[in-house]
């Protein structure tokens, strides 16, 4: 597991953290109240997010090619091309085989693989540009909850302790299991390994209640208290202000022209 956050000098890099947080949650926001089919909205959405892209100087592929792990939750809408509002058309695949189809579900289910694939463009955009502990304390300089700020500061740090955990089972079975000389598996049959897995999954939940124990102790020992250390406010400066004032019409001005072309 790799840190997100990606080191580079630009603008965005160097902008206050709480506009590129409040910028974001309203760019989502008004993009899933966009309608569907807003063809030109969705358009204008995606190049205001690619320009801040190239604004971060961190280069399109390095966005886009993680930005598809929006694409597998996506299926989950793609039964809406079978059962989506009425009419329905036939389409002849085979001789023989007839598939019938809602032109307004493939619509929806365009529209909502482009809004999610664009959210999580713009959400890692977020990520690669802000360290995590800048987040944490824009949220609480923006009086979120203490608890849900050091829910997501915990649950962030514990995840690459248990990436660490698989890493070192995943080594541990591999140097205990032998290679057969016509196969390129490690280990044995198919039923073999998922036995060998369901035992390394159960294995690697108490390891990481025993872990997650011993970490805590040491923090508490070390003078955790599970808030943040105060951080003084500073209010955003008058050049942020008008940054964030000018994104946030742009996202409203998009809205607003996807009610007007939208289905």
């Amino acid at each position: 597991m790799q840190e997100v956050y990606a080191h580079n000098r630009s603008i965005i890099h160097q902008m206050d953290a709480r506009v590129k947080v409040i910028f974001t949650l309203a760019f989502v926001i008004f993009l899933g109240l966009t309608p569907f089919g807003a063809w030109h909205a969705y358009i204008l959405f995606l190049t205001l997010i690619l320009s801040i892209g190239l604004l971060s100087r961190l280069g399109l592929g390095f966005i886009l090619k993680r930005a598809l792990i929006a694409l597998p939750f996506v299926l989950a809408a793609f039964p809406l091309v079978f059962i989506g509002p009425s009419p329905h058309i036939t389409l002849n695949v085979f001789q023989g085989i007839q598939v019938f189809y809602s032109p307004e579900g493939v619509v929806r289910f365009i529209s909502i693989a482009l809004k999610s694939w664009i959210s999580v463009f713009a959400s890692i955009l977020l990520a690669a540009t802000t360290r995590f502990p800048d987040l944490l304390i824009s949220f609480q300089q923006m009086r979120v909850p203490k608890l849900f700020i050091a829910v997501i500061g915990l649950m962030w740090r514990y995840l690459f302790v248990i990436s660490e955990e698989v890493s070192r089972m995943l080594r541990a079975r591999t140097s205990r299991s032998a290679t057969l000389p016509d196969s390129p598996h490690v280990g044995g049959t198919v039923f073999w390994r998922a036995r060998v897995t369901g035992g390394m999954a159960g294995s690697l939940f108490l390891r990481s209640l025993e872990r997650s124990d011993r970490v805590y102790a040491a923090m508490l020992s070390r003078g955790y208290t599970g808030e943040l250390p105060a951080s003084d406010f500073q209010p955003l400066s008058k050049s942020e202000r008008r940054i964030l004032g000018i994104g946030l019409f742009l996202v409203i001005f998009l809205w607003a022209l996807g009610l007007m072309t939208g289905g």
